[in-house]
């Protein structure tokens, strides 16, 4: 595996770079502002400026491997600017990179049909809509995806739609023009088979944004998560993703791509706050020495930086392995960076506060905030029981026959 930078990787890395230090990290302010200021729920100017600075840049799409629609990077050579963009809460949005976005134009493209796409997909990926992801539900365990209870049941030529969904992230955004729904449609099939995905325009009869749900008290506007009900919703039946059935294939297939992309920021929003511990520790002084010469913290900045190292060459390795074999063959170390990766960030992020003291917690670092949303990320998108009880199973599996395993024994 040779995870050096190849020439257009690193050109692009020092034009995102320049581009976070130029516009994104000083408008980091000017957003927090805009946001308290105006209608919490209502796009703010200064984010809509980055994003047509990004495009006149050419620095846009950055994701999707393998598509036309891209830039034409693979996995691994996405990672390095996913990082890059990860250091700051505002960082994937310029650059129409951010999630359930990313996640969900992949799915369309995978999986969409040519009028899907033309509907959808295009408009998403110029950067004019938003979209949303209606799959976890409060009164099941999401964590199993054939848990699912909300129905989409087929009328003739429609589905009708009806259950409670939350932690539908982006349906507060008046931006966000249609979510992908996973639905129950046929309770008698194989269990892998009895759901299908939907898509649903957020302005049809029946759709309601119940509440935005707060992450530790943060409600992320105006991107927010949302709490949405579905009330005898219709919509065309050739709204369906795929095919009938085809709801948690489609999960897993989408699940990878968007897990490793938050890994990839992660990363980056580890780095951040290791580089706000340095400073700290150098720049502080307590009982008459530098905080970097006072209660192991040298060691603690040690820690950490061999800690993000490590978790990035296991992004690298995942990303390398999705590339070159494939999403199912990598599950493994896809799951295996999906719980590494918010970990190590949240133990950087910990040690970054704690040397920051009072300040550490306040609004005036980002690092309460970006605690908050790593240790959210242990639960998004699979929590870490899941993921390690995957990678756990895929390890015994080569000392156990495949058919004693799958009777889950």
């Amino acid at each position: 595996m040779d995870f050096a930078y190849s020439p257009k990787v690193q050109a692009l890395r020092e034009r995102v770079s320049a581009f976070m230090d130029a516009y994104v990290y000083p408008a980091e302010p000017v957003f927090e502002r805009q946001v308290a200021e105006g209608d919490r729920w209502q796009p703010t100017a200064i984010m809509e400026e980055l994003k047509a600075k990004a495009r006149a840049e050419g620095l846009w799409n950055l994701f999707l491997p393998e598509s036309a629609y891209g830039a034409g990077l693979s996995n691994l050579e996405y990672a390095p600017l996913a990082e890059i963009m990860g250091r700051s809460l505002l960082g994937p949005e310029p650059f129409n990179c951010s999630a359930p976005d990313t996640g969900n134009m992949e799915v369309l493209v995978r999986y969409g049909s040519e009028a899907q796409k033309r509907e959808w997909l295009e408009p998403l990926l110029r950067g004019e809509i938003r979209s949303a992801f209606a799959m976890t539900e409060p009164d099941v365990a999401s964590s199993d995806a054939t848990n699912m209870a909300a129905t989409a049941v087929r009328e003739g030529d429609e589905w009708v739609i009806n259950g409670r969904k939350w932690w539908t992230s982006g349906a507060c955004d008046p931006r966000c023009k249609v979510m992908i729904f996973m639905g129950l449609s046929d309770p008698e099939a194989p269990r892998h088979q009895q759901h299908s995905m939907v898509l649903v325009p957020t302005d049809t009869p029946g759709v309601k944004i119940v509440r935005p749900l707060p992450v530790f008290g943060y409600d992320d506007a105006p991107h927010g998560h949302a709490e949405v009900l579905f009330e005898n919703v219709r919509v065309p039946y050739e709204n369906v993703l795929l095919g009938e059935g085809c709801g948690f294939e489609i999960a897993q297939g989408r699940l990878g791509p968007g897990r490793i992309h938050h890994c990839m920021r992660s990363v980056g929003m580890a780095e951040r706050a290791l580089e706000l511990m340095c400073k700290r520790s150098v720049e502080r002084s307590a009982f008459g020495r530098p905080l970097a010469r006072l209660g192991g913290n040298v060691d603690k900045i040690a820690d950490s930086r061999m800690e993000i190292d490590m978790a990035r060459l296991l992004t690298l390795k995942a990303a390398y392995m999705m590339d070159t074999v494939g999403n199912k063959v990598a599950r493994s170390e896809i799951a295996q960076i999906k719980v590494v990766a918010p970990n190590v960030a949240l133990r950087v992020i910990d040690r970054a506060i704690q040397m920051h003291g009072g300040a550490g917690v306040s609004g005036d670092f980002p690092l309460a905030y970006m605690y908050a949303m790593q240790r959210t990320l242990r639960l998004a998108d699979g929590p870490d029981e899941v993921h390690r009880a995957a990678i756990g199973k895929y390890e015994i599996g080569k000392y156990v026959p495949k058919e004693l395993l799958q009777s889950g024994h």
